[in-house]
């Protein structure tokens, strides 16, 4: 084994020695409270990287410092293309000025070279379809617009968890019988009933589909496991911005979360969608407790980009007339 390895392994059981993680008042892991998936590290590995899983504290940063100079929503080259590109400010941004503090080279960590893995031959021929379909009708109305767009669906309120460029943080609330999340992202909730096992409680039937799912929690020693099914299916991709992909109505969803330390949770999620992807893939990234607040995310109330962007396509289609 290399040292890298070794390193990888030991230095979270180090930093967490001699801390006990919380315990409700059910007895359970504590794992109430606001926490930030905020970090630099990549969704996908850097393909150069190949299948490096872990960073040195000198590529960390080397890593970081190229990677805030990439990222300054407020550098100009003089590339009207590129300033354009960068039209938000840099203040609008919250994704974090550091990699996350497990050293990974992506959150991706499964397959092992970091990379998602590839659609099925059908499900990659309705994807192409549907792009190419969106390139002409992506501005027909509220309907055609990708689902973040239209409030829906956000990569950060999952599930899975997918962090992004912003409003990154998660606040968890424990009950008897029940977890609660809510993602500061979309300001969207979901109630998770918690059963002894996975089997105790039933699912909702087929026929109901949701845009987050119908979700399930059990207790594996130390571990929460949430499983959802029952999601709706789309054309679109469910996972938000931080990644166009597609699903179906067979998705999957296992999502674990472990307190590993006293300001700690690490969340791990598996998604299977046998008819869309060749292999299950698998993110793995830590919660970090912050004592600062959520902030609603009013996205309908304050959704005027749509308003624009539907009223600037009918305007072109006037003009062309």
């Amino acid at each position: 084994m290399t040292d890298r390895y070794w390193l990888s392994f030991l230095l979270p059981a180090v930093l967490a020695l001699g801390s006990v993680a919380p315990v409700c008042a059910q007895g359970q892991p504590d794992l109430e409270g606001v926490w930030d998936a905020a970090s630099m590290t990549p969704l996908e590995r850097p393909v150069a990287l190949g299948n490096q899983e872990f960073y040195t504290p000198e590529e960390m940063a080397a890593y970081e410092k190229q990677r805030a100079h990439e990222l300054n929503r407020d550098r100009r080259d003089g590339s009207a293309d590129a300033d354009l590109g960068r039209a938000y400010n840099d203040g609008w941004f919250d994704r974090g000025a550091h990699l996350a503090s497990d050293r990974r080279t992506s959150r991706l960590i499964d397959p092992p070279n970091g990379r998602f893995p590839a659609m099925t031959p059908e499900a990659a021929k309705k994807y192409h379809e549907m792009h190419a379909w969106l390139v002409q009708h992506a501005d027909d109305g509220p309907e055609t617009r990708m689902l973040p767009d239209r409030c829906l669906v956000f990569s950060q309120s999952g599930p899975p968890f997918l962090p992004g460029n912003y409003n990154n943080y998660y606040q968890i609330v424990q009950a008897p019988g029940v977890v609660a999340i809510l993602s500061e992202m979309g300001h969207q909730a979901r109630t998770i009933p918690v059963a002894h096992a996975a089997e105790d409680r039933p699912r909702l039937p087929p026929s109901v589909r949701q845009w987050q799912g119908d979700s399930v929690g059990h207790w594996e020693g130390q571990t929460l496991v949430i499983e959802t099914t029952n999601f709706r299916a789309s054309d679109q991709s469910r996972f938000g911005v931080q990644y166009d992909g597609m699903s179906d109505e067979n998705l999957r969803v296992t999502e674990r979360l472990t307190r590993t330390g006293p300001n700690t949770i690490t969340y791990r999620a598996t998604v299977v969608d046998p008819s869309v992807y060749t292999q299950p893939w698998t993110v793995e990234f830590p919660l970090e407790k912050t004592a600062s607040p959520l902030y609603e995310y009013a996205c309908h109330e304050g959704n005027y980009g749509l308003a624009g962007i539907l009223s600037g396509a009918r305007a072109k289609e006037k003009a062309a007339k």
